[in-house]
């Protein structure tokens, strides 16, 4: 999601060239290794004739890798590609996801823009590829293409959607995950998108809202709006199982997905291929419980799931409103100079339940999601609380099994010592300015499963506060008005 705070400080002292020289080093080993593992298992391919995997009593389908079926994707089997691939644990994804949004109402600009998003995944299973252990090796490349309407006309906290990144084509995430301890323990390490795994509300994934997935407050406070789409980290996850229904995660990552200070973070690693390793710590630990019916078996999905956790990143943060000496920012006498402060956290929940199931079809359900967020440390967070709730109905319609419809909440609230500064630029310019608060968004959406391979999400959003009271600049001292926007998302699975 696109939320624009102030600069967040790089690393407080530049690296030696000798380290940064070992490191280029210590990244060109993985990317040789990566690029044998890929001739192996091309090779280990073409040593098995097509005609051997078409051969409908031959089970080689990786139990790792799901088999992608003639009529699931537009281009089916790929005239016997797909089945080829997964023989030796090859499993190849693309899709496309393409939208047309708009504000007829509010905002800097009026009028609809084209975003879209291309796809490429390739995983593989090391056990029947290579006959290593049972791990996965998993690659995604992103082409990001079109507009940018929440940073061309709307300017809001909370992007109105999760597609809208600079254009370009970049790698996203490089990683390979392995059981232990006889699937007690999973361990995944590599160049991740921690948005992917950590602070996931299941219910929330329908909403095309940014603030859906990548919360506000790691989106808005993090070093380059932290390690979430487009961006990537290298670090390591650790997944247990407690027994029964708990489940403990715990990862570490790199600090910022770039390097020092940057107002554009994807502009300055423009193809995710930096991997930068000297922007702090991000530690973050989560524990789940799910929650099942008494009937239920243990493969069936959880009735509720609950998540706790926290994160805390070890960089160096900038005061939202005092210099180095004290004086307010907006002072004229101020050094210009922020006072930075060591670390930065908040604390999370998640609570994902069904409340209820029809006893005439089971797909038909209604399901509800809540997901505060909150960090104490007002003075070095641009936003210090964020929530999202809502609701989904799934298989609405009689026949319509695939169907969805959902209607959903969300609010950033702009930290008090964020709104400080911009009094104390009112005091000392004596120019009338709004003072930030919050920003409110509500959106409904409608999931179309058009065919196997075809959704249609047609969607309306409401913003409330844009910016959290955010100045316009083609109207002096007042505000951004409240945005009505509209828009479709197309997905296509090939």
């Amino acid at each position: 999601m696109n939320i624009r705070p102030p600069v967040r400080n790089g690393p407080a002292a530049a690296v030696a060239a000798g380290k940064t020289g070992a490191r280029r080093h210590f990244f060109a080993a993985p990317a040789f290794v990566a690029m044998t593992l890929w001739a192996a298992t091309a090779l280990a391919a073409s040593e098995v004739p097509l005609r051997a995997v078409r051969d409908p009593s031959r089970q080689c389908v990786s139990p790792r890798v799901a088999a992608v079926g003639a009529d699931a994707g537009l281009l089916g089997a790929m005239g016997g590609l797909r089945p080829w691939l997964s023989c030796h644990g090859v499993s190849l994804g693309l899709t496309e996801k393409s939208e047309f949004f708009g504000n007829v109402t509010g905002g800097t600009h009026r009028g609809f823009r084209y975003d879209g998003l291309t796809t490429l995944t390739l995983t593989v299973d090391a056990r029947q590829a290579f006959g290593w252990r049972a791990g996965t090796f998993y690659a995604s490349l992103l082409q990001i293409h079109g507009r940018n309407l929440s940073r061309e006309n709307l300017h809001e906290l909370q992007a109105v959607n999760n597609l809208e990144a600079d254009r370009g084509a970049r790698l996203w995430e490089l990683w390979y995950d392995e059981p232990l301890d006889q699937g007690a323990l999973d361990l995944r390490v590599g160049q991740q998108s921690v948005d992917q795994e950590w602070m996931v509300s299941q219910n929330a994934a329908a909403f095309l809202n940014g603030t859906f997935g990548w919360a506000p407050v790691p989106a808005g406070d993090l070093p380059g709006g932290g390690p979430a789409y487009p961006l990537s980290v290298i670090g390591a996850r650790l997944q247990g199982k407690l027994g029964g229904a708990w489940t403990l995660m715990a990862g570490l990552y790199n600090g910022s997905p770039v390097r020092g200070q940057s107002r554009h973070p994807q502009l300055q690693n423009p193809h995710g291929t930096s991997f930068p390793l000297n922007g702090g710590a991000l530690a973050i630990a989560e524990l789940q419980y799910a929650e099942r019916a008494p009937a239920s078996p243990s493969a069936a999905p959880p009735t509720a799931v609950y998540k706790l956790g926290l994160w805390y990143d070890s960089e160096r943060f900038n005061d939202l409103e005092f210099d180095n000496t004290g004086r307010s920012l907006a002072n004229p006498a101020s050094t210009g100079i922020a006072r930075t402060h060591r670390g930065d956290y908040a604390f999370y929940a998640v609570a994902d339940r069904t409340l209820w199931r029809s006893p005439y079809d089971p797909a038909r359900t209604l399901n509800i999601f809540l997901r505060p967020m909150w960090t104490p440390l007002a003075d070095r967070n641009f936003i210090n609380v964020s929530l999202n709730a809502g609701f989904t109905l799934s298989a609405p319609f009689r026949s319509r099994d695939d169907d969805l419809v959902g209607l959903g909440v969300g609010y950033a609230h702009v930290s008090p010592r964020a709104a400080a500064l911009t009094r104390d630029q009112v005091f000392f310019s004596h120019t009338p300015a709004p003072v930030m608060s919050g920003e409110t968004v509500v959106e409904a959406t409608y999931r179309y499963q058009a065919t196997p391979w075809l959704q249609l999400q047609p969607d309306f959003q409401y913003v409330v506060n844009p910016g959290g009271a955010i100045a316009n600049p083609g109207a002096p001292g007042q505000r951004v008005k409240n945005e009505a926007v509209f828009g479709i998302r197309v997905r296509i699975a090939f």
